[in-house]
């Protein structure tokens, strides 16, 4: 009996039936992080249901204009002069991409750049949802000094050879992912995927700045959504959020650096919670949301400064499910800074 207890004790968990059936674990090289920025290379490695490699695929990409930081990712106008047009591998990449999870490290920069490729090129990519591995590295609980892709790869004994060349920081990638999925699906861990909303339409020519950022052929820039001002928020400010305590209506958030989730809906939840979203980070500033604590942004710097207290978009996650109503109702005793905006 108990050789049997122990062989069944030691049985792997059965597969999550909800998890995905395919990943297409991406990386592209870029000019820059700008919005109006080129992809001037892309690798796709295809996983099946459960990490395991199927196949892999690399293409360096004519961007058109100067190729950026050839110091980071060594691609000069030389080489992609005869490269092809986005255009020409719009089609192989979404065959890569079609039916199966986009799997990138810091997600939502990599799925940005794709959508605005194709939107450039009037046309959609196949791509429903991402999954971020530093936020599933974070769910995970994995001790990592910080979320760079090395680190990730370090802490899975993964070899990296060529550190920002697409193809290479794809397979590191999906090396790493493979036992992060494991892990996952040993301790029933649902994975945190995200939609993905494909532009419609896209131009490089900036438009007149309106509301928060620059707008783009009438599109906020990176957004899906015309570009408005937000109303201010009705609640009074109650304050600093206290650690391990509830959010409250009222309450002052800042982001800072990227989102797993558009940073535009992200402000739209805290926004219909009844938070007000600031542009910028001051004393008054309640909370400030990063994925990247030791980013050394402005913001991350004044909170220090400030006293600010700073936790991860999961977490701000769960706090925006129960947050505690504001004292009486909208416009009793205003807030003497709620027509401000931090700074």
């Amino acid at each position: 009996m108990l050789e049997d207890h122990t062989t069944a004790a030691s049985s792997p968990a059965p597969w999550p039936a909800a998890y995905p059936q395919g990943y297409a674990v991406v990386d592209v090289e870029t000019t820059g992080l700008a919005r109006d920025d080129r992809i001037v290379s892309a690798a796709v490695y295809r996983l099946d249901a459960r990490g395991e490699v199927e196949d892999h695929w690399y293409t360096l990409v004519n961007p058109e204009r100067d190729p950026g930081p050839v110091w980071i990712h060594g691609l000069t106008s030389e080489v992609l002069r005869e490269a092809p047009l986005f255009a020409d591998i719009a089609e192989e990449f979404a065959a890569r991409l079609r039916g199966r999870v986009l799997v990138a490290h810091n997600a939502v920069f990599d799925w940005q750049m794709i959508a605005r490729e194709y939107a450039r090129a009037r046309r959609e990519a196949p791509v429903r949802q991402r999954l971020c591995t530093i936020v599933l590295a974070k769910e995970l609980g994995l001790p990592l000094p910080n979320h760079r892709l090395e680190s990730l790869a370090a802490h899975f004994g993964v070899v990296q050879r060529r550190a920002h060349h697409a193809l290479d920081d794809a397979r590191v990638l999906a090396e790493a992912f493979r036992p992060s999925l494991r892990a996952a699906a040993a301790g029933g861990l649902r994975l945190p995927l995200h939609e993905c909303r494909p532009l419609t339409e896209w131009t490089d020519r900036p438009a007149p700045r309106t509301g928060q950022g620059a707008a783009y052929g009438g599109h906020r820039a990176g957004g899906w959504r015309p570009s408005r001002r937000r109303p201010a928020c009705p609640y009074p400010n109650p304050g600093r959020y206290e650690e391990g305590g509830r959010l409250k209506q009222g309450m002052r958030v800042a982001f800072s650096g990227d989102t797993s989730v558009e940073r535009e809906l992200l402000e739209d939840r805290a926004t219909e919670a009844g938070l007000h979203v600031a542009t910028s980070l001051s004393r008054l500033t309640s909370l400030l949301v990063t994925n990247d604590p030791d980013s050394g942004t402005s913001k991350v710097a004044k909170a220090r400064q400030y006293g600010t207290p700073i936790v991860d978009e999961a977490a701000f996650g769960q706090l925006l499910r129960d947050v505690e109503p504001a004292d009486g109702r909208p416009g009793e005793a205003p807030d003497p800074h709620g027509t401000r905006t931090d700074g």
